[in-house]
C-alpha cells in the first residue's frame, strides 16, 4: 500500500514537507554529536511537529497517536 496515493496533491502536509526540506539542516547535523542509538531523521520530526501544530495538536502524546493513526502524519 503507497500512502502516498491517499494524500491529495495540494494537501497542507504537502506544502510543510516541501518547505522543511528547503531548509538548510548543517546547523542541526553540527549541533548532533551523535552516539547512543539510532535518532530519527530531524527533517522528518520537524516536518511531523509543524504539521501537528497546523492542526492545532501541540501534546507529544497526541502527536505519537496521530503519527500512528493519521495517514497525512504518516
Amino acid at each position: 500500500m503507497d500512502l502516498e496515493e491517499d494524500i491529495p496533491k495540494n494537501h497542507l502536509v504537502r506544502v510543510v514537507n516541501a518547505a522543511v526540506n528547503r531548509l538548510d539542516y548543517s546547523i542541526f547535523d553540527a549541533a548532533y554529536p551523535g552516539g547512543g542509538s539510532d535518532s530519527y531523521h530531524s527533517k522528518m520530526l520537524t516536518i511531523v511537529i509543524i504539521y501537528a501544530y497546523t492542526q492545532r495538536i501541540y501534546s507529544s502524546r497526541r502527536i505519537a497517536k496521530a503519527v500512528r493513526e493519521n495517514i497525512p502524519f504518516m
